[in-house]
């Protein structure tokens, strides 16, 4: 098989076990009003098992982008995906009775699924060259909506006819054959000696690369604003019906996946991944001041900037992940990526909390012109004069 025909589909793999990764670790919430009808939790104790994926996946993502960058990435993913389904599939057949047995399995499993979100777009990038590394991270950053969608289609009614334990052995299954598919289809891209490399140093040194994870991680702020309270905007403020909001939002959700291969292709073609984000970060600002505008006077302005919002704010990911593998280099970029994959997932877990409090207090439009503050932040910190050319 060609090198050629071979790129595309590692990436089909890699966006597979990507998709199964995330249809695991965000898909629990799905699970939350089954599990509180069975197991008789609290909206806390439910919301324990919903953090514990997410907790597992922040403690060993570093780790994991290490090990992809010694070992390589075929090895950490079929490895991580492997411990994940058994984690999974040994939750969902014993069904343990105590609630620390469910946490810690449902720990593990999420710390065993980070290793794709280290080693996955690592791989990807090895594979293509510098002039298609934009659309292949660009499609590859659609595997995280995937993986909500097909979590939020199945799970529900899984659980509904399996319990909500058990329900979790499709997302098990889904990662043992996403284990299968790197085994049979994948092989680590060639890597250059480093004394072929200007750097084989530490890419940390100096400040461009702090600089792009800093700035990714203002632009989630945004992002989840517009996804955490877009529903329950609609429905309160706006008095729509509670289906209605979710197919709305629902295919603002597909518009935002193809935003991110836009953008890809977009920074393909203008040989830069910090001009684009810089202007996307722009726009984000503008959109998150305009919803609060809205929201305060034009009520429909407001309902059209959840539409803009829900795509520009998530148009940005795949850039910046293609960034830093490329400011990396090939023998920092697993740890790289696992840096900005903590960055980004602490600001997303912050951000509801935060934000949900000052709604809370002062109300929507309050809220997001305070919100809007992180982009604005992000258009200064995104180092666009510190782009350099690629090392691989």
């Amino acid at each position: 098989m060609s090198a050629s025909s071979r790129r595309w589909i590692v990436l089909a793999v890699g966006v597979f076990a990507q998709t199964a990764a995330c249809a695991f670790v965000y898909g629990v919430p799905f699970l939350v009003p089954t599990l509180r009808d069975q197991l008789g939790l609290s909206l806390a104790g439910a919301g324990g098992y919903v953090a514990a994926p997410t907790i597992g996946l922040l403690v060993t993502l570093i780790a994991w982008g290490a090990a992809a960058d010694r070992y390589g990435e075929r090895r950490v993913l079929v490895t991580g995906l492997v411990i994940t389904a058994l984690s999974l599939g040994l939750l969902a057949i014993t069904q343990p009775g105590g609630h620390g047995a469910v946490l810690v399995l449902l720990g593990a499993g999420g710390a065993a699924a980070a290793s794709v979100f280290a080693a996955s777009g690592r791989m990807i990038m090895g594979w293509f060259p510098r002039a298609e590394r934009g659309l292949a991270m660009g499609i590859r950053q659609t595997a995280t909506p995937l993986g909500v969608a097909v979590a939020g289609l199945a799970l529900p009614g899984l659980a509904q006819r399996t319990g909500a334990i058990a329900a979790l052995l499709l997302p098990a299954g889904l990662c043992l054959l996403a284990a299968v598919a790197v085994l049979v289809a994948v092989r680590d891209p060639a890597r250059p000696a480093r004394s072929e490399v200007a750097s084989a140093g530490s890419p940390y040194r100096q400040p461009v690369l702090w600089r792009v994870h800093a700035a990714s991680a203002l632009l989630v702020v945004p992002q989840f604003a517009f996804s955490a309270f877009g529903a329950e905007y609609l429905v309160r403020q706006q008095g729509w019906g509670v289906a209605a909001a979710g197919a709305f939002l629902a295919a603002v959700q597909i518009a935002g996946a193809l935003s991110r291969i836009g953008a890809g292709i977009w920074s393909d073609r203008v040989g830069s991944r910090l001009r684009p984000m810089r202007l996307l970060a722009i726009a984000a600002t503008t959109v998150v001041l305009a919803f609060a505008l809205g929201d305060v006077i034009v009520p429909w302005l407001a309902v059209a900037a959840l539409v803009v919002g829900g795509i520009v704010t998530v148009a940005d990911n795949g850039l910046a992940f293609t960034a830093v593998a490329e400011i990396a280099g090939p023998f920092w970029a697993g740890r790289a990526l696992g840096i900005q994959n903590t960055g980004q997932n602490v600001a997303a877990s912050l951000t509801p909390i935060a934000l949900g409090a000052l709604i809370g207090m002062a109300g929507y439009a309050a809220g997001f012109v305070v919100a809007a503050a992180a982009p604005l932040m992000a258009v200064a910190v995104t180092p666009v004069r510190g782009e350099r050319a690629p090392t691989w």
